[in-house]
């Protein structure tokens, strides 16, 4: 054990008492054993305290920090990645709701040893309770460098970076940033692998070694499902990220095209009668990455939209009266 890197495993929490007590124990399960396990309560009201305390009684690898103040949830997975020990080489971050298989460490930090240029490692991954998981590298490739990734990652040929769960993280790269995750964005654990992907390699094991749960009542899920938190990011990070991935010209043909998805989208909300709330945030997400929502450019790409779906102007019109 004393040769293996040492590995700091965090769990931001809250409320997570339902799932809590499994997460943990695939922790301790293990084949990897030069690990810490931090979990951050963050003023939970179940009995999240009560079950990680218990855990930390009886092995000493596990210690729990309960947050003196409620944090929302990107500036509290900031908080507890800042509680990572100084001696750990890689940092696992494991959500309450998930759990890891026994040989997602060992597996993960043997990739990034034998690659020392790997900034972040992924995996297959379970994807909730149906056993979906999302394709990743051409098997054998097991590395590949980090713009390479990010390119295809933006032009939505593939997802392979999965979740905060799905990925192991050399910890020099948090120790560099006070605010390892970019607290503007909801899906901050994406923005922070195009950030940390212009200067290092992605890589990637070729097994399923976590599992992340799906399930609607999440504070995740209910964001992104009732206002597709994602369309605005996308623009931001076209914007923010894109330079160090594409050239002027490749960049701006894919943020137009970008952009056009998006107005589609938005007008196809429109025709389904989303409220105000919808749009108010919308609106908002726009204007603080430095965008407007365009009354000319919805009310052209919805006229496209009944001409091509002539079906959808009784729709409209219903909608209007």
């Amino acid at each position: 054990m004393d040769q293996q890197p040492f590995v700091s495993v965090v769990t931001p929490v809250y409320n997570g008492a339902k799932h809590l007590s499994e997460c943990i124990e695939s922790v301790i399960a293990q084949s990897y054993k030069n690990w810490e396990y931090v979990i951050v309560n963050n003023c939970s009201t179940d009995a999240t305290a009560r079950i990680a305390e218990n855990y930390a009684s009886t092995d000493s690898r596990i210690r729990v920090i309960n947050n003196k103040e409620y944090l929302d949830m990107v500036p509290n997975w900031n908080h507890a990645l800042r509680q990572i020990s100084l001696e750990s080489k890689y940092c696992k971050v494991l959500h309450a709701d998930d759990f890891l298989f026994p040989e997602c460490i060992e597996k993960m930090v043997e990739l990034a040893e034998a690659n020392p240029n790997v900034g972040i490692v992924s995996a297959y991954r379970v994807n909730g309770p149906k056993g979906v998981h999302e394709g990743g590298l051409p098997y054998p490739c097991s590395v590949v460098s980090g713009r390479e990734v990010c390119r295809n990652t933006m032009r939505r040929k593939y997802f392979i970076f999965g979740s905060p769960t799905t990925r192991l993280i050399r910890a020099d790269l948090i120790r560099k940033r006070h605010n390892y995750y970019n607290e503007s964005y909801y899906h901050a654990d994406t923005a922070e692998c195009f950030e940390q992907l212009q200067n290092c390699d992605f890589g990637f094991v070729h097994q399923l070694l976590t599992y992340t749960r799906r399930h609607s009542d999440t504070q995740t899920s209910t964001m992104v499902q009732r206002y597709r938190t994602g369309f605005p990011e996308r623009l931001s990070w076209l914007k923010e990220y894109g330079p160090a991935y594409f050239d002027r010209d490749e960049l701006e043909e894919l943020f137009r095209k970008e952009e056009r998805g998006y107005y589609y989208f938005l007008t196809q909300q429109i025709l389904r009668r989303r409220g105000k709330d919808f749009f108010d945030y919308h609106r908002k997400r726009l204007n603080q990455y430095g965008f407007h929502l365009s009354q000319k450019k919805l009310i052209y790409f919805l006229t496209r939209r009944l001409i091509s779906h002539p079906a959808d102007i009784k729709l409209f019109f219903r909608h209007l009266s």
